[in-house]
């Protein structure tokens, strides 16, 4: 991993971004273990329609110019200012369809809003009134009155987790001199391919671990269990000492959308350059960084690289940290190959000097579990799944009512995935022993409807009617699409219910977001899906395959996303 600090500025995704001060980087040790909740929503009296008659009053352009005319200084707008002003229209149209009942029409103004102020981030003449627009706009937008547009979507798209490595690699410790001697002894009697030293910077690691920090450790030896028989086979594979586990356990805490200050981001924190410089592709509805399996496989081979071109693990470590271009300078610049010599004459950049230490740490204490209480410790079950690989876009919560599968779970098995939209000819990962069932459902809804449908299993006391009001649909359009002619379906018939799935704005994907939306609650697992049938069938059968298919639905718009990385 390579970061440049003085190039860390904020990511944008496609949908919702909000900026906020770095002031809200605590250095703090309470680490975040699940994904993140939805954006925290102020609450405000009167709904969208207080918020616009507001906005028509409050506008970011007459705020501008009210405040350039009290200084004196002539308002010149720059071409973001003007792409503001568009997005606050495009929000007072999109509130007036809703208000109208046209949520088609609504959902596709607050989309092209949300897209317009992301596409105006580059320079607004006020960032902070910037950032007020847009964190209003994206809450309105949200609120409970927007509920209605899609009553049967209440998933969360994935979120993302703020990187461990972030709150710790500048911090320093006390070192507790009772446990230096204890240390040595131990570390003499353990057997490692990576060279295990023992200094003050290491002792004082260990000491913030089996104290305070015990629980950052705790934690991912839970996590590591999901993909610790994955990694250490890749590693094995790739020639690679098993200890570098823990390079993974210091950089994400083993949470697979971990993204850090710098814009890092996954299990083995790639920047998008470094990523792409070994196969981990970017499109506007994955990123590859995030994918598990695959970014073990990249860091392997970059950690190989870095190892074959420096002859040692540590600057390999170090390289791998802050790029091999720094480590080349300082070992040019001193005449030592060694990172303990660079880091003793400070040619390191601040967060490398901690990052090796970190990692013996990790490595000393697990090799030595029952010393510091780490042999309770139940790592969770390994992640096991199927493969199913789409044909068209094909939205999640389908995917969780053909497999009967909380949407969250689907979203822990693609921590790839960006949206709540899987693209044609992905492979989407499913819970083991479910994909023949959900490719036979699949079969049964038209591939130009599965981006926006829903399969829906007729329970006791539901007719059509009640069934279109869960999704926010009609009576006609479900009979249509299941060409019912008037009856209702039986118990246990499985409906396709057309246009029922509007995906939500993709999640936050910066540190910050992590920081301000866990202060909101300590538990983040994401929502489960609407239903969970307690009983999974043994094939799925629609309705609509009983009868011929009828298309009066309509054609569905294209869905369309874009996704926006730095480069550190």
């Amino acid at each position: 991993m390579t970061r440049n600090l003085k190039a860390t500025r904020v990511v944008f995704v496609a949908g919702l971004v909000a900026f906020v001060s770095p002031s809200l980087y605590s250095q703090q040790s309470n680490l975040q273990t699940s994904f993140l909740a939805p954006v925290a929503i102020r609450p405000l009296s009167g709904g969208i329609t207080a918020t616009i008659v507001e906005a028509e009053h409050l506008s970011y352009m007459r705020e501008v110019a009210k405040e350039k005319r009290s200084s004196a200084v002539t308002f010149q707008p720059t071409p973001s200012d003007l792409l503001i002003r568009q997005a606050e229209e495009r929000f007072k149209t999109g509130t007036k369809a809703f208000q109208d009942h046209d949520y088609d029409r609504a959902r596709t103004e607050f989309d092209g809003a949300i897209d317009t102020m992301l596409s105006a981030s580059e320079n607004p003449t006020d960032r902070n009134l910037f950032q007020s627009k847009l964190e209003d706009m994206v809450d309105a937008i949200h609120r409970d009155d927007l509920a209605g547009m899609g009553a049967a979507a209440p998933e969360e798209v994935p979120g993302f987790d703020k990187a461990p490595l972030d709150d710790i690699v500048t911090m320093t410790f006390t070192v507790d001199p009772k446990i230096k001697d204890k240390v040595q002894s131990e570390v003499k009697s353990t057997a490692s391919a990576l060279p295990l030293v023992v200094n003050d910077t290491v002792l004082s690691y260990i000491n913030y671990f089996n104290t305070r920090g015990h629980r950052t450790i705790e934690a991912g030896i839970e996590r590591a269990g999901r993909y610790s028989a994955m990694i250490s086979k890749v590693l094995a594979e790739e020639g690679i000492p098993q200890e570098l586990i823990h390079l993974a356990q210091a950089e994400s805490g083993f949470l697979p959308r971990a993204v850090s200050r710098a814009s890092a981001e996954g299990l083995w924190q790639f920047v998008k350059f470094r990523g792409n410089e070994y196969g981990l592709k970017q499109t506007p509805y994955s990123d590859e960084r995030l994918d598990p399996e695959k970014a073990t496989r990249a860091a392997a081979r970059h950690l190989h690289d870095l190892y074959n071109e420096f002859g040692d693990w540590y600057l390999a470590i170090a390289a791998y940290n802050c790029g091999p271009g720094n480590v080349e300078k300082a070992v040019e610049r001193s005449g030592y190959a060694d990172y303990w010599e660079l880091r003793a004459r400070h040619l390191l950049p601040a967060e490398t000097t901690n990052y090796v230490p970190i990692i013996l740490a990790m490595t000393i204490m697990s090799k030595n579990a029952q010393a510091y209480g780490l042999d309770q410790v139940l790592p969770d079950a390994a992640i096991e799944y199927d493969t199913v690989v789409t044909t068209s876009p094909t939205n999640l919560a389908l995917i969780g009512d053909l497999s009967d599968t909380p949407v969250s779970e689907l979203v822990q098995l693609n921590p790839a995935l960006l949206r709540s939209i899987a693209p044609g000819n992905f492979e989407i990962r499913v819970p083991k022993g479910t994909a023949a069932q959900v490719n036979a459902g699949l079969e049964l809804v038209p591939t130009e409807l599965r981006a926006a449908s829903r399969v829906h299993r007729v329970e006791a006391g539901e007719s059509i009617a009640s069934i279109a009001r869960m999704y926010n649909s009609t009576a006609a359009r479900i009979s249509t699409a299941n060409n019912l002619l008037g009856s209702d379906p039986a118990e246990g018939d499985r409906l396709v219910v057309p246009a029922a799935y509007h995906e939500l704005i993709p999640a936050l994907r910066t540190p910050h977001a992590a920081v301000r939306a866990g202060a909101s609650r300590t538990s983040r697992t994401v929502v489960a899906s609407r239903k969970t049938p307690a009983k999974k069938p043994a094939a799925v059968t629609t309705v609509a395959a009983k009868r011929p298919v009828h298309h009066a639905a309509g054609n569905l718009a294209q869905l369309q996303g874009h996704n926006q990385s730095l480069n550190r």
